[in-house]
Protein backbone atom coordinates (compact mmCIF):
# COMPACT_ATOMS: atom_id res chain seq x y z
CA UNK A 1 0.00 0.00 0.00
CA UNK A 2 1.22 3.52 -1.02
CA UNK A 3 0.14 6.82 0.16
CA UNK A 4 -2.70 7.11 -1.73
CA UNK A 5 -4.27 3.69 -0.41
CA UNK A 6 -3.63 5.01 3.37
CA UNK A 7 -5.45 7.81 2.17
CA UNK A 8 -8.80 6.22 0.69
CA UNK A 9 -8.71 4.23 3.81
CA UNK A 10 -8.15 6.68 6.68
CA UNK A 11 -11.16 8.49 4.69
CA UNK A 12 -13.15 5.57 4.53
CA UNK A 13 -12.74 5.28 8.51
CA UNK A 14 -13.70 9.33 8.83
CA UNK A 15 -16.67 8.47 7.09
CA UNK A 16 -18.38 5.91 9.23
CA UNK A 17 -17.04 7.86 12.79
CA UNK A 18 -19.05 10.89 10.46
CA UNK A 19 -21.83 8.68 9.89
CA UNK A 20 -21.90 7.29 13.76
CA UNK A 21 -21.79 11.19 15.42
CA UNK A 22 -24.73 12.24 12.83
CA UNK A 23 -26.72 9.21 13.71
CA UNK A 24 -26.78 10.16 17.37
CA UNK A 25 -29.19 12.62 16.46
CA UNK A 26 -31.81 10.17 15.56
CA UNK A 27 -31.21 8.20 18.91
CA UNK A 28 -33.38 9.77 21.69
CA UNK A 29 -34.12 6.51 23.61
CA UNK A 30 -33.41 2.99 24.27
CA UNK A 31 -35.94 1.92 21.99
CA UNK A 32 -34.21 4.27 19.06
CA UNK A 33 -30.28 2.86 20.46
CA UNK A 34 -31.55 -0.96 19.71
CA UNK A 35 -34.45 -0.71 17.22
CA UNK A 36 -34.38 2.46 15.30
CA UNK A 37 -37.78 3.00 16.52
CA UNK A 38 -39.02 0.92 14.40
CA UNK A 39 -38.87 3.77 11.66
CA UNK A 40 -36.16 2.21 9.46
CA UNK A 41 -37.26 1.69 5.56
CA UNK A 42 -37.50 -1.78 4.26
CA UNK A 43 -34.55 -1.59 1.65
CA UNK A 44 -32.07 -0.08 4.20
CA UNK A 45 -33.54 -3.07 6.71
CA UNK A 46 -32.61 -5.60 3.53
CA UNK A 47 -29.49 -4.10 3.04
CA UNK A 48 -27.88 -3.79 6.34
CA UNK A 49 -29.28 -7.43 6.96
CA UNK A 50 -27.18 -8.39 4.04
CA UNK A 51 -24.19 -6.89 5.45
CA UNK A 52 -24.63 -7.64 8.87
CA UNK A 53 -24.25 -11.48 7.86
CA UNK A 54 -20.71 -11.84 6.46
CA UNK A 55 -17.41 -10.60 7.40
CA UNK A 56 -13.73 -10.18 6.88
CA UNK A 57 -13.54 -14.37 6.90
CA UNK A 58 -14.96 -14.45 3.60
CA UNK A 59 -11.75 -13.19 1.81
CA UNK A 60 -9.80 -14.96 4.14
CA UNK A 61 -11.16 -18.43 5.30
CA UNK A 62 -13.83 -18.84 2.65
CA UNK A 63 -11.14 -17.67 -0.07
CA UNK A 64 -9.61 -20.69 1.62
CA UNK A 65 -12.22 -23.35 0.66
CA UNK A 66 -12.76 -21.27 -3.02
CA UNK A 67 -8.88 -21.67 -3.73
CA UNK A 68 -9.15 -25.56 -2.55
CA UNK A 69 -11.80 -26.85 -2.93
CA UNK A 70 -14.09 -24.39 -6.33
CA UNK A 71 -17.23 -23.70 -6.72
CA UNK A 72 -18.06 -25.45 -3.22
CA UNK A 73 -17.61 -22.12 -1.47
CA UNK A 74 -20.83 -20.84 -2.98
CA UNK A 75 -23.15 -23.99 -2.72
CA UNK A 76 -22.24 -24.77 0.55
CA UNK A 77 -22.38 -21.44 2.15
CA UNK A 78 -24.32 -18.34 0.43
CA UNK A 79 -26.69 -20.33 -1.46
CA UNK A 80 -28.08 -22.02 2.19
CA UNK A 81 -27.46 -18.63 3.27
CA UNK A 82 -29.98 -17.41 0.71
CA UNK A 83 -32.43 -20.44 0.47
CA UNK A 84 -32.86 -20.10 4.36
CA UNK A 85 -33.61 -16.39 4.65
CA UNK A 86 -35.90 -16.83 1.75
CA UNK A 87 -37.67 -19.21 3.98
CA UNK A 88 -37.46 -16.91 6.82
CA UNK A 89 -39.33 -14.19 4.86
CA UNK A 90 -43.04 -14.89 5.64
CA UNK A 91 -42.06 -17.32 8.71
CA UNK A 92 -39.82 -15.66 11.03
CA UNK A 93 -39.12 -11.89 9.72
CA UNK A 94 -42.78 -10.79 10.31
CA UNK A 95 -42.90 -12.23 13.54
CA UNK A 96 -39.80 -10.68 14.58
CA UNK A 97 -41.32 -7.45 13.57
CA UNK A 98 -44.30 -8.01 16.15
CA UNK A 99 -42.29 -8.39 19.13
CA UNK A 100 -41.33 -4.67 18.94
CA UNK A 101 -44.80 -3.43 17.34
CA UNK A 102 -47.09 -5.31 19.34
CA UNK A 103 -45.21 -6.44 23.26
CA UNK A 104 -42.95 -2.92 22.33
CA UNK A 105 -39.49 -5.31 23.55
CA UNK A 106 -36.11 -3.64 22.34
CA UNK A 107 -34.39 -6.82 22.56
CA UNK A 108 -35.02 -10.15 20.58
CA UNK A 109 -35.19 -11.95 23.92
CA UNK A 110 -37.16 -10.01 25.96
CA UNK A 111 -40.20 -12.05 25.20
CA UNK A 112 -38.54 -14.97 26.53
CA UNK A 113 -39.82 -14.42 29.99
CA UNK A 114 -43.25 -14.45 29.14
CA UNK A 115 -43.01 -17.26 26.34
CA UNK A 116 -41.07 -19.63 28.47
CA UNK A 117 -39.72 -17.97 32.34
CA UNK A 118 -36.68 -16.53 33.66
CA UNK A 119 -33.97 -19.32 33.95
CA UNK A 120 -35.29 -20.32 29.94
CA UNK A 121 -34.54 -16.28 29.17
CA UNK A 122 -31.31 -16.60 30.83
CA UNK A 123 -29.66 -19.35 29.70
CA UNK A 124 -30.08 -18.25 26.16
CA UNK A 125 -28.50 -14.57 26.68
CA UNK A 126 -25.21 -15.66 28.87
CA UNK A 127 -24.70 -18.47 26.33
CA UNK A 128 -24.90 -16.66 23.08
CA UNK A 129 -23.28 -13.79 24.92
CA UNK A 130 -20.51 -16.09 25.56
CA UNK A 131 -20.44 -17.26 21.54
CA UNK A 132 -20.26 -14.21 20.12
CA UNK A 133 -17.67 -12.60 22.01
CA UNK A 134 -15.80 -16.19 20.25
CA UNK A 135 -17.82 -15.17 17.22
CA UNK A 136 -16.74 -11.54 16.52
CA UNK A 137 -13.30 -12.28 17.75
CA UNK A 138 -12.48 -14.63 14.74
CA UNK A 139 -13.86 -11.29 12.88
CA UNK A 140 -11.36 -8.98 14.26
CA UNK A 141 -8.39 -11.70 13.93
CA UNK A 142 -9.45 -12.00 10.28
CA UNK A 143 -9.18 -8.31 9.32
CA UNK A 144 -6.36 -8.19 11.25
CA UNK A 145 -5.18 -10.87 9.01
CA UNK A 146 -5.50 -9.26 5.96
CA UNK A 147 -4.37 -6.02 7.51
CA UNK A 148 -1.19 -7.46 8.31
CA UNK A 149 -0.98 -8.93 4.77
CA UNK A 150 -0.77 -5.81 3.04
CA UNK A 151 0.66 -3.06 5.73
CA UNK A 152 2.75 -5.22 7.91
CA UNK A 153 0.74 -4.41 11.06
CA UNK A 154 0.85 -6.83 13.82
CA UNK A 155 -2.22 -8.62 14.75
CA UNK A 156 -3.00 -7.06 17.71
CA UNK A 157 -2.44 -3.45 16.26
CA UNK A 158 -4.90 -4.37 13.74
CA UNK A 159 -7.54 -5.64 15.79
CA UNK A 160 -6.87 -2.66 17.97
CA UNK A 161 -7.33 0.17 14.49
CA UNK A 162 -10.53 -1.60 13.03
CA UNK A 163 -12.04 -1.62 16.69
CA UNK A 164 -11.68 1.64 18.37
CA UNK A 165 -13.43 3.12 14.25
CA UNK A 166 -15.98 0.66 15.19
CA UNK A 167 -16.58 2.07 18.54
CA UNK A 168 -16.79 5.25 17.98
CA UNK A 169 -20.01 4.79 15.34
CA UNK A 170 -21.92 2.22 16.45
CA UNK A 171 -21.65 3.52 20.52
CA UNK A 172 -22.36 6.84 19.39
CA UNK A 173 -25.12 6.38 16.43
CA UNK A 174 -27.18 2.69 17.95
CA UNK A 175 -28.77 0.48 15.14
CA UNK A 176 -29.26 3.75 12.95
CA UNK A 177 -25.01 4.17 12.68
CA UNK A 178 -25.32 0.84 11.94
CA UNK A 179 -27.76 0.27 9.14
CA UNK A 180 -26.32 3.86 7.49
CA UNK A 181 -22.82 2.29 7.57
CA UNK A 182 -23.31 -0.87 6.35
CA UNK A 183 -25.35 0.97 3.33
CA UNK A 184 -22.26 2.94 2.50
CA UNK A 185 -19.65 0.15 3.27
CA UNK A 186 -21.71 -2.11 0.86
CA UNK A 187 -21.73 0.64 -1.72
CA UNK A 188 -17.67 0.72 -1.21
CA UNK A 189 -18.06 -3.18 -1.73
CA UNK A 190 -19.95 -2.84 -4.93
CA UNK A 191 -17.49 -0.97 -6.85
CA UNK A 192 -14.31 -2.83 -4.99
CA UNK A 193 -15.68 -6.27 -5.93
CA UNK A 194 -16.95 -4.84 -9.29
CA UNK A 195 -13.72 -3.95 -10.11
CA UNK A 196 -11.53 -7.13 -8.95
CA UNK A 197 -14.06 -9.19 -11.01
CA UNK A 198 -13.19 -7.22 -14.07
CA UNK A 199 -9.45 -7.26 -13.51
CA UNK A 200 -9.52 -10.64 -13.21
CA UNK A 201 -11.04 -10.82 -16.16
CA UNK A 202 -9.09 -9.11 -17.80
CA UNK A 203 -5.98 -11.12 -17.26
CA UNK A 204 -7.54 -14.26 -18.09
CA UNK A 205 -8.81 -13.26 -21.35
CA UNK A 206 -12.23 -10.85 -20.81
CA UNK A 207 -15.42 -11.18 -20.47
CA UNK A 208 -15.35 -14.60 -21.80
CA UNK A 209 -13.15 -16.31 -18.79
CA UNK A 210 -16.30 -16.74 -17.25
CA UNK A 211 -16.78 -19.96 -19.35
CA UNK A 212 -13.92 -20.39 -20.65
CA UNK A 213 -11.41 -20.90 -18.22
CA UNK A 214 -13.04 -23.54 -15.91
CA UNK A 215 -10.48 -26.47 -17.89
CA UNK A 216 -7.63 -25.32 -16.69
CA UNK A 217 -8.71 -25.03 -12.90
CA UNK A 218 -7.60 -27.91 -10.94
CA UNK A 219 -9.47 -30.99 -10.97
CA UNK A 220 -12.93 -30.92 -8.95
CA UNK A 221 -12.79 -27.49 -9.30
CA UNK A 222 -16.29 -27.46 -10.64
CA UNK A 223 -17.79 -29.94 -7.84
CA UNK A 224 -20.63 -28.57 -5.83
CA UNK A 225 -19.54 -30.46 -3.01
CA UNK A 226 -15.80 -31.35 -2.53
CA UNK A 227 -13.48 -32.50 0.55
CA UNK A 228 -15.27 -32.07 3.70
CA UNK A 229 -18.14 -29.89 2.49
CA UNK A 230 -20.16 -32.59 1.27
CA UNK A 231 -24.07 -32.95 0.75
CA UNK A 232 -24.77 -34.23 4.13
CA UNK A 233 -22.75 -30.76 5.12
CA UNK A 234 -24.43 -28.97 2.86
CA UNK A 235 -28.07 -30.44 4.23
CA UNK A 236 -27.05 -29.37 7.76
CA UNK A 237 -25.97 -25.83 6.95
CA UNK A 238 -29.06 -25.13 5.07
CA UNK A 239 -31.28 -26.26 8.53
CA UNK A 240 -27.97 -24.05 10.41
CA UNK A 241 -28.24 -21.25 8.71
CA UNK A 242 -32.29 -20.64 8.22
CA UNK A 243 -32.06 -20.56 11.68
CA UNK A 244 -29.15 -18.60 12.17
CA UNK A 245 -29.80 -16.00 9.61
CA UNK A 246 -33.32 -15.63 10.20
CA UNK A 247 -32.49 -13.99 13.71
CA UNK A 248 -31.04 -17.00 15.49
CA UNK A 249 -27.97 -15.03 16.22
CA UNK A 250 -30.28 -11.67 17.52
CA UNK A 251 -28.40 -9.40 15.18
CA UNK A 252 -30.78 -9.89 12.03
CA UNK A 253 -33.64 -10.33 14.15
CA UNK A 254 -33.31 -6.45 14.92
CA UNK A 255 -33.43 -5.82 11.05
CA UNK A 256 -36.45 -7.27 10.93
CA UNK A 257 -37.43 -5.40 14.38
CA UNK A 258 -36.56 -1.75 12.96
CA UNK A 259 -38.69 -1.91 10.05
CA UNK A 260 -42.04 -0.59 10.30
CA UNK A 261 -44.71 -3.35 9.96
CA UNK A 262 -44.26 -7.19 9.19
CA UNK A 263 -45.03 -6.76 5.79
CA UNK A 264 -41.72 -4.21 5.94
CA UNK A 265 -39.99 -6.87 7.60
CA UNK A 266 -40.65 -9.26 4.89
CA UNK A 267 -39.72 -7.16 2.13
CA UNK A 268 -36.33 -6.50 3.77
CA UNK A 269 -35.99 -10.69 3.98
CA UNK A 270 -36.32 -11.00 0.25
CA UNK A 271 -34.20 -8.15 -0.63
CA UNK A 272 -31.52 -9.65 1.24
CA UNK A 273 -31.78 -13.21 0.42
CA UNK A 274 -31.57 -12.18 -3.42
CA UNK A 275 -28.45 -10.63 -2.55
CA UNK A 276 -27.14 -13.44 -0.91
CA UNK A 277 -28.10 -14.81 -3.92
CA UNK A 278 -26.35 -12.74 -6.60
CA UNK A 279 -23.40 -11.03 -4.85
CA UNK A 280 -20.97 -13.52 -3.61
CA UNK A 281 -21.12 -14.91 -6.91
CA UNK A 282 -18.99 -11.95 -8.09
CA UNK A 283 -17.01 -11.82 -4.90
CA UNK A 284 -16.44 -15.75 -5.62
CA UNK A 285 -15.13 -15.48 -8.95
CA UNK A 286 -11.94 -14.19 -8.66
CA UNK A 287 -11.09 -16.96 -5.98
CA UNK A 288 -11.95 -19.30 -7.47
CA UNK A 289 -9.62 -18.69 -10.21
CA UNK A 290 -7.08 -17.70 -7.56
CA UNK A 291 -4.52 -20.93 -8.52
CA UNK A 292 -4.58 -19.60 -12.24
CA UNK A 293 -3.01 -16.18 -10.34
CA UNK A 294 -1.39 -16.75 -7.38
CA UNK A 295 0.40 -19.52 -5.25
CA UNK A 296 -1.08 -19.45 -1.81
CA UNK A 297 1.19 -19.59 1.08
CA UNK A 298 -0.66 -20.50 3.90
CA UNK A 299 -1.65 -24.35 4.13
CA UNK A 300 -5.05 -23.43 4.36
CA UNK A 301 -4.77 -20.74 1.56
CA UNK A 302 -6.43 -18.01 3.36
CA UNK A 303 -4.06 -15.39 2.14
CA UNK A 304 -5.12 -15.98 -1.40
CA UNK A 305 -7.29 -13.58 -1.95
CA UNK A 306 -5.23 -10.89 0.00
CA UNK A 307 -1.82 -11.92 -2.53
CA UNK A 308 -4.03 -11.84 -5.43
CA UNK A 309 -5.37 -8.45 -4.50
CA UNK A 310 -1.73 -7.13 -3.94
CA UNK A 311 -0.56 -8.19 -6.96
CA UNK A 312 -2.93 -7.28 -9.24
CA UNK A 313 -4.97 -4.14 -8.29
CA UNK A 314 -3.25 -0.55 -8.96
CA UNK A 315 -2.89 1.83 -6.18
CA UNK A 316 -6.33 3.41 -5.28
CA UNK A 317 -8.14 0.52 -6.17
CA UNK A 318 -6.04 -1.24 -4.29
CA UNK A 319 -7.08 0.79 -1.53
CA UNK A 320 -10.66 0.79 -1.71
CA UNK A 321 -10.47 -3.63 -1.88
CA UNK A 322 -8.73 -3.45 1.44
CA UNK A 323 -11.81 -0.77 2.70
CA UNK A 324 -13.77 -3.70 1.15
CA UNK A 325 -12.64 -6.08 3.41
CA UNK A 326 -13.18 -3.94 6.49
CA UNK A 327 -16.35 -2.79 5.81
CA UNK A 328 -17.87 -6.68 6.06
CA UNK A 329 -16.00 -7.45 8.94
CA UNK A 330 -17.04 -3.67 11.10
CA UNK A 331 -20.75 -4.36 9.44
CA UNK A 332 -20.92 -7.83 11.47
CA UNK A 333 -19.17 -6.56 14.17
CA UNK A 334 -21.17 -3.35 15.35
CA UNK A 335 -24.28 -5.47 14.41
CA UNK A 336 -23.25 -7.97 16.71
CA UNK A 337 -21.89 -5.40 19.67
CA UNK A 338 -25.67 -3.52 19.48
CA UNK A 339 -27.36 -7.22 19.76
CA UNK A 340 -25.98 -8.14 22.92
CA UNK A 341 -25.83 -5.06 24.44
CA UNK A 342 -29.50 -4.95 23.84
CA UNK A 343 -29.64 -8.26 25.16
CA UNK A 344 -27.72 -7.44 28.46
CA UNK A 345 -28.85 -4.31 29.09
CA UNK A 346 -32.75 -5.70 28.99
CA UNK A 347 -32.97 -9.15 29.33
CA UNK A 348 -29.95 -9.99 32.08
CA UNK A 349 -29.13 -6.61 33.73
CA UNK A 350 -32.58 -6.11 35.19
CA UNK A 351 -32.98 -9.96 36.58
CA UNK A 352 -29.75 -8.63 38.49
CA UNK A 353 -30.28 -4.87 39.33
CA UNK A 354 -33.01 -3.46 40.76
CA UNK A 355 -32.22 -0.09 38.91
CA UNK A 356 -31.73 -1.18 35.78
CA UNK A 357 -35.43 -1.59 35.77
CA UNK A 358 -36.12 1.79 36.46
CA UNK A 359 -33.78 3.01 34.25
CA UNK A 360 -34.69 6.31 32.84
CA UNK A 361 -34.32 7.38 29.18
CA UNK A 362 -30.61 8.74 30.22
CA UNK A 363 -29.43 5.80 32.19
CA UNK A 364 -30.50 3.36 29.77
CA UNK A 365 -28.42 5.04 27.21
CA UNK A 366 -25.65 5.21 29.32
CA UNK A 367 -25.63 1.18 29.95
CA UNK A 368 -26.71 0.76 26.51
CA UNK A 369 -23.25 2.61 25.33
CA UNK A 370 -21.32 0.97 28.30
CA UNK A 371 -22.52 -2.88 27.46
CA UNK A 372 -21.63 -1.86 23.30
CA UNK A 373 -17.92 -0.96 24.41
CA UNK A 374 -17.45 -3.68 27.29
CA UNK A 375 -18.77 -6.88 24.44
CA UNK A 376 -16.10 -5.12 21.64
CA UNK A 377 -13.38 -5.08 24.36
CA UNK A 378 -13.90 -8.48 25.40
CA UNK A 379 -13.75 -9.80 21.49
CA UNK A 380 -10.75 -8.22 20.81
CA UNK A 381 -8.81 -9.12 23.87
CA UNK A 382 -10.03 -13.22 22.59
CA UNK A 383 -9.09 -12.15 18.79
CA UNK A 384 -5.42 -12.24 19.83
CA UNK A 385 -5.71 -15.55 20.89
CA UNK A 386 -8.01 -16.72 18.31
CA UNK A 387 -4.87 -18.87 16.67
CA UNK A 388 -4.18 -20.58 19.68
CA UNK A 389 -4.29 -24.34 20.21
CA UNK A 390 -8.04 -24.05 22.12
CA UNK A 391 -9.65 -22.40 18.75
CA UNK A 392 -7.37 -23.82 16.44
CA UNK A 393 -7.95 -21.06 13.53
CA UNK A 394 -10.05 -18.39 12.23
CA UNK A 395 -12.43 -20.96 10.10
CA UNK A 396 -12.53 -23.83 12.58
CA UNK A 397 -14.25 -20.94 14.97
CA UNK A 398 -16.64 -19.76 12.59
CA UNK A 399 -17.56 -22.76 11.15
CA UNK A 400 -17.31 -25.28 13.60
CA UNK A 401 -17.79 -23.76 17.33
CA UNK A 402 -20.58 -21.12 16.23
CA UNK A 403 -22.63 -23.15 13.53
CA UNK A 404 -22.25 -26.32 16.16
CA UNK A 405 -23.50 -24.07 19.26
CA UNK A 406 -26.03 -21.43 17.35
CA UNK A 407 -28.33 -24.21 17.00
CA UNK A 408 -29.22 -24.96 20.62
CA UNK A 409 -29.24 -21.45 21.64
CA UNK A 410 -31.79 -20.50 18.25
CA UNK A 411 -34.16 -23.87 18.70
CA UNK A 412 -35.87 -22.05 22.10
CA UNK A 413 -35.60 -18.83 20.59
CA UNK A 414 -37.23 -19.21 17.19
CA UNK A 415 -39.81 -22.16 17.27
CA UNK A 416 -40.81 -20.46 20.38
CA UNK A 417 -42.68 -17.69 18.02
CA UNK A 418 -44.73 -20.30 16.10
CA UNK A 419 -48.20 -21.68 16.91
CA UNK A 420 -46.88 -25.37 15.85
CA UNK A 421 -44.69 -25.10 19.15
CA UNK A 422 -46.81 -23.78 21.41
CA UNK A 423 -46.74 -27.30 23.64
CA UNK A 424 -42.85 -26.59 23.73
CA UNK A 425 -42.57 -24.50 27.55
CA UNK A 426 -39.25 -24.16 29.84
CA UNK A 427 -39.30 -27.82 30.42
CA UNK A 428 -38.20 -28.45 26.96
CA UNK A 429 -36.56 -24.87 25.77
CA UNK A 430 -34.42 -25.88 29.00
CA UNK A 431 -33.39 -29.64 28.16
CA UNK A 432 -33.11 -29.26 24.46
CA UNK A 433 -30.61 -26.23 25.19
CA UNK A 434 -28.58 -27.98 27.84
CA UNK A 435 -28.62 -31.71 25.83
CA UNK A 436 -27.31 -29.06 22.44
CA UNK A 437 -24.00 -28.14 24.36
CA UNK A 438 -23.49 -30.96 25.97
CA UNK A 439 -23.57 -33.05 21.89
CA UNK A 440 -21.19 -30.24 20.71
CA UNK A 441 -18.86 -30.91 23.28
CA UNK A 442 -19.20 -34.57 23.04
CA UNK A 443 -19.18 -34.10 19.25
CA UNK A 444 -15.51 -32.30 19.09
CA UNK A 445 -14.18 -33.32 22.43
CA UNK A 446 -12.70 -36.25 24.96
CA UNK A 447 -13.32 -35.76 28.59
CA UNK A 448 -9.82 -34.54 29.20
CA UNK A 449 -10.26 -31.64 26.90
CA UNK A 450 -8.21 -32.61 23.85
CA UNK A 451 -9.97 -32.49 19.88
CA UNK A 452 -11.47 -35.08 18.38
CA UNK A 453 -10.52 -35.84 14.95
CA UNK A 454 -11.89 -38.84 13.80
CA UNK A 455 -15.62 -36.65 13.49
CA UNK A 456 -17.01 -35.30 9.90
CA UNK A 457 -17.22 -31.87 9.89
CA UNK A 458 -21.08 -32.14 8.98
CA UNK A 459 -21.41 -34.22 12.17
CA UNK A 460 -19.47 -31.48 13.92
CA UNK A 461 -22.12 -29.12 13.37
CA UNK A 462 -25.30 -30.81 12.63
CA UNK A 463 -25.61 -33.19 16.09
CA UNK A 464 -25.90 -30.65 18.74
CA UNK A 465 -28.96 -28.74 16.61
CA UNK A 466 -30.33 -32.12 15.70
CA UNK A 467 -30.60 -33.35 19.42
CA UNK A 468 -31.76 -30.18 20.37
CA UNK A 469 -34.55 -29.85 17.88
CA UNK A 470 -35.58 -33.37 18.60
CA UNK A 471 -35.71 -32.89 22.63
CA UNK A 472 -37.54 -29.83 21.81
CA UNK A 473 -40.21 -31.38 20.08
CA UNK A 474 -40.79 -34.44 21.57
CA UNK A 475 -40.87 -33.12 25.18
CA UNK A 476 -43.45 -30.40 24.16
CA UNK A 477 -45.65 -33.51 23.70
CA UNK A 478 -44.52 -35.69 26.23
CA UNK A 479 -44.59 -32.80 28.77
CA UNK A 480 -46.99 -30.01 27.21
CA UNK A 481 -46.39 -26.57 29.09
CA UNK A 482 -48.89 -24.58 27.10
CA UNK A 483 -51.04 -22.13 29.02
CA UNK A 484 -53.56 -19.47 28.28
CA UNK A 485 -51.12 -16.73 29.05
CA UNK A 486 -48.56 -18.28 26.83
CA UNK A 487 -50.81 -19.09 23.97
CA UNK A 488 -52.19 -15.40 23.89
CA UNK A 489 -48.78 -14.13 23.57
CA UNK A 490 -48.02 -16.54 20.55
CA UNK A 491 -51.32 -15.41 18.80
CA UNK A 492 -50.62 -11.71 19.55
CA UNK A 493 -46.81 -12.19 17.03
CA UNK A 494 -48.92 -14.61 14.64
CA UNK A 495 -51.36 -12.29 13.60
CA UNK A 496 -51.64 -8.58 12.24
CA UNK A 497 -52.72 -5.35 14.03
CA UNK A 498 -56.64 -5.76 13.44
CA UNK A 499 -56.71 -9.66 13.33
CA UNK A 500 -58.81 -12.29 14.44
CA UNK A 501 -56.97 -12.87 17.22
CA UNK A 502 -54.96 -10.22 17.73
CA UNK A 503 -56.95 -7.54 19.79
CA UNK A 504 -58.48 -10.42 22.32
CA UNK A 505 -54.76 -12.09 22.44
CA UNK A 506 -53.02 -8.76 23.49
CA UNK A 507 -55.04 -8.03 25.68
CA UNK A 508 -54.22 -11.08 27.81
CA UNK A 509 -50.54 -10.78 27.52
CA UNK A 510 -48.56 -8.71 30.02
CA UNK A 511 -47.06 -6.08 27.43
CA UNK A 512 -43.77 -4.26 27.97
CA UNK A 513 -44.44 -0.41 28.52
CA UNK A 514 -43.28 1.55 25.66
CA UNK A 515 -40.49 4.39 26.02
CA UNK A 516 -37.72 4.37 28.70
CA UNK A 517 -39.40 2.50 31.58
CA UNK A 518 -39.40 -0.66 29.55
CA UNK A 519 -36.97 -2.60 31.19
CA UNK A 520 -37.26 -6.11 30.34
CA UNK A 521 -39.41 -7.45 33.44
CA UNK A 522 -43.12 -7.66 32.16
CA UNK A 523 -45.58 -6.05 34.46
CA UNK A 524 -47.25 -8.40 36.16
CA UNK A 525 -44.93 -11.32 35.62
CA UNK A 526 -43.40 -13.20 38.77
CA UNK A 527 -39.69 -14.20 38.97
Amino acid sequence: MNSLDWAVLIGYFGVMVAIGLWSHKRVDNVSDFFTAGGKMPWWLSGISHHMSGYSAVMFTGYAGIAYQYGVTSFVTWSLPIAIGIGIGAKLFAPRLNRLRSRLHVASPLEYLKNRYNVPTQQALAWSGLLLKIVDVGAKWAAIATLLSVFTGATLTQGIFITGIVTAVYCTVGGLWADALTELGQFIIQLFAGVAMLVIVMSKLGGFSSLWTVWDKLPEGHTEPTAGPYTVTFLLAYLFIKTFEYNGGMWNQAQRYMATDSARSATRSAYLSAALWLVWPVVLFFPMWVAPLLVEAQKPDASDSYALMTEQLMPHGLLGLVVVGFFSHTMAMCSSDANAIAAVFTRDIAPVFSKAARTWSNRSGLMAARFSTLAFLGLSMALATQINSPTFKDIISVVIKWVAGLMGPIAIPFMLGLLRRFRRSGPTAALTSWAAGLLAFFFTNYNLDGSVKTDVALQYQVALPLAISLVLYIVIGFIKPEDTPERDALIETINTDDGGPAGGAAAAAVPLQKPGPESTGVPEGVKD
